[in-house]
């Protein structure tokens, strides 16, 4: 109510600046202490950086030519947290970690935003979305990963290997891409991995993010009988967030 009830009218444009960036750095620390206490890549001095940054840019912009320069900053300040961001996102094999925090630091920018362009309240409000989207929905998130899933159901990537003599990979090749658009599992990618100099593996990868598991088993079995193939199966890995 206090923010509601202030008016920046009043002040010089001095004091409006500080006001901004004080909000912004109270603000900022209540999104960083959450993910300092979680020990993520950035913690609370990044997070109150970004806000207080945002705050300072958006300010200098309203200051500068007024609303329109205020717009531009801000549109500038959304892009340039995405390369920020980019920086604490971590790729693992297929596993990618920090996306959550990216997104809290974009957010973090957008309470700086609020804060440089004089709305305290809205910037408040932002914050305790932030706050409540990293702490209150953990217990909902921990009860899905809970819930039992069919395979069918994961996004994931999945490869189906056929392991062949190095005079029968062309044959095999032709043969393993055959039998999965039959099954209506297209390829998106072939590869092909030497196994000493008796063995060769044909790797499929498929555009299909989500299978029927017996519909794979069907379709390796099948071609574990066929000439010159020594052995087939397939494999998933779960994309993560």
């Amino acid at each position: 109510m206090i923010l509601a009830s202030f008016s920046y009218v009043d002040l010089p444009e001095p004091a409006k600046s500080a006001l901004g960036l004080l909000i912004a750095f109270c603000l900022g620390t209540l999104i960083g202490a959450e993910r300092q206490y979680r020990q993520r890549t950035a913690g609370l001095r990044t997070a109150v950086l970004v806000a207080v940054g945002a705050s300072a840019f958006v300010d200098l912009g309203m200051r500068l030519t007024g609303p329109e320069g205020g717009t531009r900053t801000v549109a500038y300040v959304i892009s340039g947290i995405g390369f920020l961001g980019a920086g604490v996102i971590m790729k693992e094999g297929m596993n990618v970690r920090g996306l959550n925090t990216a997104a809290t630091l974009w957010c973090s920018a957008a309470v700086g935003a609020f804060a440089g362009s004089d709305m305290p309240l809205e910037a408040l409000f932002v914050t305790a979305t932030v706050l409540a989207c990293n702490t209150a929905l953990r217990p909902l998130v921990k009860l899905i990963d809970r819930l039992p899933i069919r395979e069918s159901d994961t996004e994931a990537t999945y490869e189906v290997q056929v392991t062949t003599v190095p005079g029968e990979t062309g044959p095999a090749q032709d043969l393993l891409i055959e039998r999965l658009e039959a099954a209506n599992y297209p390829v998106s990618a072939i590869e092909i991995e030497e196994r000493g100099e008796d063995a060769v593996d044909v790797i499929a990868t498929l555009t299909a993010s989500a299978v029927e598991p017996d519909e794979l088993d069907a379709v390796t079995a099948e071609l574990q009988k066929a000439p010159g193939i020594r052995h087939a199966t397939w494999t998933s890995q779960t994309t993560g967030d």
